[in-house]
């Protein structure tokens, strides 16, 4: 009995081996993300409810556009940097009443994830930022569900950023490298889904293409006024200082 014991030990372990073996990490590609907003739940938000104004504004734009915004965007990734790029908008039926960040996506996000910099080219109400400083920390916490996402079983993390902003993501450790969409990062492996739930806003990976990308082929972005984080806070803070309310929601998203 012993011997068949140690006999079927020994075949579970070579197996465990094996797999782990033929186990596949990707180190290098590109990921197509799409990002969904809840428009309605967006300015639904903003109204108030008692306002026939509001309530008829808020008709038109249902008889008018859909319920969710979708936008495309693109992760480069290669020897531990990422350069995530908006696709181009040219539908013409996209344009919104009034620009808003929730319907667009107004940044180029360059990070080296080994030296924990990242340059960020921003464009807000036709201003072009450029932001030079250190990457954004998210206090994770990892859990144990699970989700499949484009090909992949991915983790579940809940965060907090900028010291409010909640978020949930979902990660795979089958991509070694601790980046995400926009600026979201520092779980161990690519995020492959991030949404601001209170916000109503998801990027999700759709397709995952491995490639051997060499880091000396992606550059950060180059044009814009340069600042660092504090500067552009100041700067967004200025822009935003006329809305009110509705500035200060949207001036966290400007911030990311």
């Amino acid at each position: 009995m012993k011997k068949i014991f140690l006999t079927l030990a020994f075949f579970f372990f070579a197996a465990a081996a094996l797999l782990a073996q033929r186990a596949h990490f990707i180190s290098g590609g590109t990921i197509e993300y799409d990002k969904t907003t809840n428009m309605y739940a967006v300015i639904k938000s903003s109204l108030d409810p008692k306002s026939v104004y509001d309530k008829s504004y808020f008709e038109s734009y249902q008889n008018k556009f859909p319920q969710f915004k979708r936008l495309k965007s693109t992760l480069k990734f290669g020897e531990n940097k990422t350069l995530f790029t908006p696709a181009v908008v040219t539908d013409e039926n996209s344009s919104q009443f009034w620009y808003d960040v929730f319907a667009s996506q107004p940044n180029i996000t360059w990070s080296d994830l080994t030296t924990r910099s990242t340059v960020i080219a921003k464009e807000i109400y036709n201003e072009e930022l450029l932001l030079r400083d250190t990457m954004r920390k998210v206090k994770w916490k990892i859990t144990d569900e699970t989700r499949e996402i484009a090909g992949y079983t991915c983790r579940r993390a809940n965060g907090i950023m900028m010291d409010s902003i909640y978020v949930v993501a979902f990660y795979t450790n089958k991509i070694p490298v601790f980046g995400g969409p926009e600026s979201f990062n520092g779980l161990p492996g690519m995020i492959l889904q991030v949404s601001l739930p209170h916000d109503n806003i998801t990027w999700m990976a759709t397709k995952v293409t491995e490639a051997d990308v060499p880091g000396n082929t992606i550059v950060p972005p180059k044009k814009g006024k340069p600042m660092n984080r504090k500067e552009l806070y100041d700067a967004v803070k200025i822009f935003m200082k006329h809305w009110g309310k509705d500035g200060l929601v949207e001036m966290k998203l400007f911030l990311l």
